[in-house]
């Protein structure tokens, strides 16, 4: 069974039998879990890739962010690519593209195309998750049911994260780091193979239109913004590169507000901003998802550099931290549901803080049992926060609108661990280059305050997105937009 292009996707879902929809539920979750498995499995692979492609600090920032950076990108527009040309066809292709960029990965010569085959893994990571989550709405159109599946998605990206350091230190550690992308193959052709089996063809009833400025500008502010913070360190903050690339990233901001505003449909709809909840939410996302990657690049490269571990010690080290990752969104989702997102997110912002704080000292004779003390405590605050920041960001949203607000949601995420990496890469980059005396560890300090301010962050914008003058603010934000969007 398959859409014609004009039939609406509900029509046909209500036809699908709950085997059936619980089968689309596995499949999307797959793609989300070789996405999600991807970012740890590379982060503990990290030491090893510099050892053998001869790497710099700064070259290692690349092979995160460059990542990081197209997943954020084009998020959106994979979105609207798929509500135009097909759920479906969409969702394969970022699959076939996903694996063939695996493969390049596994077989990079150096350090150049490895960040290059990285992109391209991202391109394919942009057409699975934000398609995905739009199948599932899509497929559960029952409210409880819906809440029940989105559960299990959000699980999956816990389970991928407890899984990733420990697979893939022990395929680097037996086999080398190359291995660590042979996992996503089979994987992705599995769920090509169970798409077209079991997934219909569904397109958007009226789909959005093309952003083409606004996508290019995009790509534009965060592409300069990130070299510069990257690159900073070895050519000098005040050096003629680096200015230019700061005044780029500044003038397409500038550009991509003013082009923004102007767009009947925008690649970012800027009127989300006045809402408080939303405006902070995105604020949130990306100092959550800049405090984790910050976390995990750091982390990586203390415990295998300085502490002398192997990538599956390192692995089995970060476990608390990912076994709470794992288990909590699910009891911060019942929160939400029955509260709100005060106390998630307050709780999230206390222990972030307080996860970070316990490693400003670090050293190279750190106690493992106070190491161990401060993953588990940012993990218990890095699993409470993202449940939240969905509820906040859609919080007092026209229906219609929702999709768009998560979409920007997620994409903020990326762009946080985008800016988590560069910035305290560049830390200890500028660090351990400036006073040869110190180490890592030394030099990492200054970042782990950066982080914690990170965690501050949530904290204090929890409190404020959750006050009656933000939740008024959501309110007449929709009043405004819902008009204009029944209209067209």
């Amino acid at each position: 069974m398959s859409l014609s292009a004009a039939e609406p996707a509900s029509l046909q879902i209500h036809e699908l039998s709950y085997r059936r929809r619980i089968g689309i539920l596995a499949i999307c979750s797959m793609s989300l879990f070789i996405v999600g498995l991807d970012v740890t499995v590379v982060n503990v692979a990290l030491p090893s890739i510099r050892i053998d492609l001869h790497a710099s600090i700064s070259g290692l920032q690349w092979i995160i962010d460059g990542y990081t950076l197209v997943l954020a990108s084009f998020l959106l527009l994979s979105g609207s690519t798929a509500d135009r040309l097909g759920r479906r066809r969409t969702f394969v292709a970022g699959l076939l593209i996903f694996v063939v960029a695996s493969l390049l990965c596994s077989v990079a010569p150096n350090l150049g195309l490895l960040v290059a085959f990285r992109m391209l893994q991202a391109l394919g990571g942009s057409m699975l998750n934000p398609v995905a989550m739009s199948i599932i709405t899509n497929t559960f159109t029952v409210p409880r049911e819906r809440a029940q599946a989105i559960g299990v998605w959000a699980a999956v990206m816990g389970v991928s994260m407890a899984l990733g350091p420990v697979v893939g230190g022990l395929l680097v550690s037996s086999i080398g780091w190359r291995s660590i992308f042979w996992v996503n193959i089979p994987v992705g052709l599995v769920a090509v193979v169970l798409s077209l089996a079991f997934i219909p063809e569904s397109r958007a009833a009226r789909a959005r239109g093309l952003d083409v400025p606004g996508q290019f500008l995009v790509i534009a502010v965060l592409t300069s913004l990130t070299f510069g913070i990257i690159e900073a360190p070895r050519h000098g903050w005040s050096s003629g590169l680096i200015v230019v690339a700061f005044v780029v990233a500044g003038c397409a901001l500038a550009v991509l507000l003013v082009v923004e505003h102007r767009r009947r449909e925008p690649l970012l709809d800027l009127r989300f901003f006045r809402s408080i909840p939303f405006a902070a939410a995105t604020i949130i996302a990306v100092a959550s998802f800049a405090a984790l990657g910050g976390f995990l690049f750091l982390n990586t490269l203390y415990l295998q550099d300085v502490r002398g571990l192997s990538a599956l010690q390192a692995g089995i080290d970060t476990l608390p931290m990912a076994v709470m990752v794992m288990l909590l969104p699910p009891i911060s989702g019942r929160i939400v549901g029955r509260s709100g997102s005060r106390w998630p997110l307050f709780i999230a912002g206390v222990a972030m803080v307080t996860g970070c704080v316990m490693l400003t000292g670090m050293s190279r004779s750190t106690p493992f049992a106070w190491l161990f003390g401060a993953y588990m405590v940012f993990g218990l605050g890095f699993g409470f926060v993202n449940p939240p920041i969905t509820h906040t960001a859609v919080s007092g949203m026209p229906r219609d609108q929702a999709g768009v607000a998560s979409g920007i949601a997620s994409s903020s995420r990326q762009v946080g661990q985008t800016l988590g990496v560069a910035v305290v890469g560049a830390i200890v980059t500028a660090g351990v280059g400036g006073r040869k005396h110190l180490n890592l560890a030394s030099a990492s300090h200054a970042g782990w305050w950066v982080l914690a301010g990170a965690g501050m962050t949530i904290l204090v914008l929890g409190l404020i997105s959750t006050s009656e003058m933000a939740i008024k603010s959501a309110a007449r934000t929709a009043e405004r937009i819902n008009p204009e969007w029944l209209e067209a």
